[in-house]
């Protein structure tokens, strides 16, 4: 039987394809075209080839920005992957408790990014900030704007209590699809608590798993607004991540080029480290 092809439905998809071009494409092609060239202005440019990309490779500021950028994505992924399966695993299935519990861990999802910052900004502040005045009347130093460690710790405090909502919804999302069959035959055969979450549980998540992963490891990897609003990249630049430092090339120093080609490299490193990451967690689920 010849399967009949409706291409009509071309046109349906037409739109997207174009938005998709208009808002995409057309500004990703202009990136590329200043990260090969160069402008002394009026509206003149230069062939450069691959000297941007060779500048920004060769600089120490790139390097340290994206050392900090793998390390505060390490730390976030650690501690936000197995809080979420945790908080998951003891949500309730049934009654008055989950839509409770649901809205409860929306709530965080819900507020911009920008505000985020801003409250934190204000929450951790000695002067006037509950957790600033309150650390600060218990005799433990605290000031995430002169102090690096309490700057980071800030960060991510505020990106634990921001995001890990999203993990605990995905896994609870698994977890409720789970057959009630595969529980009561592990209740039969007087299986424990891990066992049940080692081969039913686990194996199950292992999909939403991949997809918090993901979704987590570039968020926090692209991660600009928050540490932007709280601590400015600061103290120094210990908090300057990838995003912060392209920012302040751009428009700071409008250095076009120099910022078009890192942030080409930028896109290039996440696509990367996304693959792999989908890669090496889909072939071991093959292999189990």
């Amino acid at each position: 039987m010849n399967k009949t092809w409706n291409n009509k439905a071309w046109f349906m998809v037409l739109p997207v394809l174009l938005l998709v071009a208009f808002s995409a494409v057309i500004p990703l092609m202009t990136v590329v075209n200043y990260s090969v060239q160069d402008t002394f202005g009026n509206n003149q440019f230069f062939w450069n080839g691959v000297g941007w990309f060779s500048d920004v490779l060769e600089s120490d500021r790139f390097w340290q920005a994206l050392g900090r950028n793998l390390l505060f994505s390490g730390i976030i992924l650690a501690i936000e992957i197995p809080l979420g399966i945790l908080i998951a695993l003891n949500m309730p299935k049934k009654g008055l408790g989950v839509p409770v519990c649901l809205v409860l861990m929306a709530l965080p999802l819900l507020i911009p990014w920008n505000v985020v910052g801003t409250i934190w900004q204000v929450f951790g502040r000695v002067d006037i900030g509950l957790l600033g005045r309150t650390l600060d009347a218990l005799g433990i130093s605290y000031n995430y704007v002169n102090n690096v460690f309490d700057a980071w710790l800030t960060l991510i405090v505020m990106d634990v209590w921001h995001w890990t909502s999203l993990v605990v919804l995905l896994c609870y999302a698994g977890l409720v699809s789970i057959p009630e069959a595969y529980f009561q035959a592990a209740k039969i055969d007087g299986a424990s608590r891990w066992a049940v979450f080692r081969y039913i549980q686990l194996p199950k998540m292992k999909r939403v798993l991949l997809i918090a992963f993901l979704l987590r490891f570039m968020d926090s990897f692209m991660i600009y607004t928050e540490p932007f609003v709280v601590t400015g990249g600061g103290p120094g630049n210990s908090t300057t991540f990838l995003s912060i430092d392209l920012v302040k090339m751009a428009i700071g120093q409008f250095d076009l080029g120099p910022a078009a080609a890192m942030s080409i490299i930028y896109f290039l490193i996440i696509l990367l480290l996304s693959w792999i990451f989908y890669t090496v967690m889909t072939s071991s689920d093959e292999q189990a």
